[in-house]
């Protein structure tokens, strides 16, 4: 780690000792809240590194402002107020760094809802495991979370900002046994593994973000790769986790549609498909490819290699 990714480490090990604790919301409840006359500007450090808020100096102690700017995430805005470029989110008795809001950067590190939901999946998935990886891990959050059950858990991205935070939250939590690596889903990653965890971008974004543009038919185009791509780098038993959106036209789920074609001409046993949510990010509907989409539900595929 260079001395900007220690720093982030020292102001995440400090925040916890201070008690810090955020639960982050999607974007547009964030920017609902931060749009109300009293959050204007941050008063308290929640308010920093979870809500995002620009402050004046003096809001955060000396030390948490030091650490702040030695990352190199801290900004002066043209007004004269500081704002932070991170956010940290508590999950379970995790805390993690990842982009501040709003993420509209191309290569911008989202945690929220998706990350609480993809999470508590995975710890409903019975069994210990050998090896994991966490294809598109973002943060890392996912394949971190299963630490405890995992001899050896690897985190895959192909965004550097992605696994710059990894590799932070991995220090920050106390992981060992974490390998970090550059990829386009499992092109660069070696071996088998007894468990792949997917968490992917779903969304036809119109402004091209890493971190929400799944590809292709509304966005599905990746999460289908994930699954084509997996099966043959699980060992016999392995078991494939897939938690994505999907869009339903005219009452059909095209993502299950597409899916079966895969699952069904592959080695797979024990086949899960479940609607977890049946209406989510119900905004994209008004952008145009989204213009014969009724909603976006969220689902999530569970199978094991026969």
């Amino acid at each position: 780690m260079d001395g900007g990714h220690r720093a982030l480490v020292a102001l995440g090990q400090a925040l916890r000792a201070e008690g810090h604790a955020f639960t982050t919301v999607t974007p547009e409840t964030h920017r609902r809240v931060n749009a109300r006359p009293e959050a204007r500007e941050a008063r308290s450090t929640r308010d920093v590194f979870g809500w995002s808020r620009p402050f004046a100096r003096g809001v955060l102690s000396s030390r948490l402002q030091e650490l702040l700017e030695q990352s190199g995430e801290l900004e002066t805005r043209d007004d004269g107020l500081l704002r932070s470029r991170v956010r940290f989110s508590s999950l379970g008795s995790g805390l993690y760094v990842h982009s501040a809001w709003p993420t509209v950067e191309e290569d911008a590190v989202f945690f929220g809802p998706d990350t609480y939901r993809f999470c508590s999946l995975l710890q409903r998935v019975p069994g210990t495991f050998r090896r994991v990886v966490d294809l598109g891990c973002g943060s890392g959050a996912g394949g971190l979370s299963l630490m405890g059950r995992s001899t050896e858990v690897v985190l895959a991205d192909l965004s550097t900002e992605a696994l710059e935070f990894a590799r932070v939250n991995a220090e920050l939590n106390g992981a060992r046994a974490v390998q970090v690596v550059r990829s386009d889903l499992l092109r660069d990653v070696s071996g088998r593994f007894d468990l792949i965890a997917a968490n992917p971008p779903y969304l036809a974004d119109t402004d091209g973000r890493t971190y929400r543009n799944g590809g292709g038919a509304y966005g599905t185009e990746l999460s289908v790769r994930i699954v084509r791509e997996s099966v043959d780098r699980l060992e016999p038993g392995g078991t494939l986790v897939l938690y994505t959106g999907t869009p339903v036209v005219e009452g059909e789920d095209l993502l299950r549609t597409a899916l079966e074609r895969v699952w069904r001409s592959a080695p797979l046993a024990n086949v899960s498909y479940a609607e977890l949510d049946p209406d989510v990010f119900s905004e994209e509907l008004e952008k145009a490819p989204y213009a014969d989409v009724e909603r976006i539900a969220l689902v999530a595929l569970v199978a094991q290699r026969a």
